[in-house]
């Protein structure tokens, strides 16, 4: 199993990481990225995924903390992109409107730059999105062709994830797909083969049966479960389709 986006530098493992990534591996996880939501976030991380060979990071500022960037920001994720080779894609970036933690504009604005810096850097970008899939699309397509995204933890339309796919895009599924939601299932169906990602967004989303409680990349295996049994396929296929597409996307050898 691979888990394409996680957060192990929160909190909330503060107590038991070494621990948390030890269970995982017992369930057969051979790799993980955690992600970045501020440069902070992504300095910790850094230092974790020294010590961890099947641990990657990225650099970026999530929607949500924009308003805390400042003018050196976008040089300092160069930076550390660039000293450090364990980091394999700019982000999380992106566009949530559903809560209002900063303005549209600046939110928008930071995307751009993240988009921009991608390219620049040849690394994929990890694409948040919530509430607002028009603009989202339209803010991708003037980067077409010229990057690889991931829309991480897709929870959007069908019409939101066929434009993803159009523009070469990948869609990664969470624990959210375990909630009993039967349009959900129309859109794991709808996803090739070698777009397809997991993830746990841990600690956040706990799939079903842990539902409520703190996630962990250990989950994936009730993930993976769901998405063989909405697609109809053998459990090991798709950890194996999934940890191979999660490899390609990130460049990871």
């Amino acid at each position: 199993m691979f888990d394409s986006h996680c957060h192990l530098t929160d909190e909330r493992f503060r107590k038991d990481r070494l621990e948390t990534i030890a269970r995982a591996s017992a369930r057969g996880l051979v790799g993980a990225v955690t992600i970045a939501s501020t440069l902070e976030d992504a300095r910790v991380a850094l230092e974790l995924v020294e010590d961890h060979e099947e641990l990657w990071s990225t650099v970026g500022v999530h929607p949500h903390e924009v308003s805390q960037a400042s003018s050196t920001t976008l040089a300092e994720i160069r930076e550390l992109v660039s000293a450090n080779p364990k980091v394999v894609a700019v982000g999380e970036t992106g566009l949530d409107f559903h809560y209002s933690n900063a303005p549209k504009k600046l939110q928008k604005s930071w995307f751009s730059r993240h988009l921009q810096l991608s390219r620049e850097l040849d690394l994929p970008v990890i694409v948040h999105s919530r509430s607002a899939e028009e603009d989202t699309i339209k803010m991708l397509e003037e980067f077409q062709g010229s990057l690889d995204f991931v829309f991480h933890c897709f929870s959007g339309s069908l019409e939101f994830l066929d434009a993803g796919l159009a523009l070469g895009g990948y869609a990664s599924f969470s624990g959210l797909i375990t909630f009993s939601n039967v349009e959900m299932e129309e859109v794991v169906k709808r996803v090739p083969r070698n777009r397809l990602l997991v993830e746990t967004d841990s600690p956040y989303l706990a799939p079903v049966p842990y539902r409520g409680k703190r996630n962990e990349p250990a989950y994936l295996h009730e993930i993976i479960e769901e998405l063989s049994r909405i697609r109809k396929e053998e459990w090991q296929e798709v950890a194996e389709v999934t940890t191979e597409n999660a490899k390609r996307f990130y460049g990871i050898k």
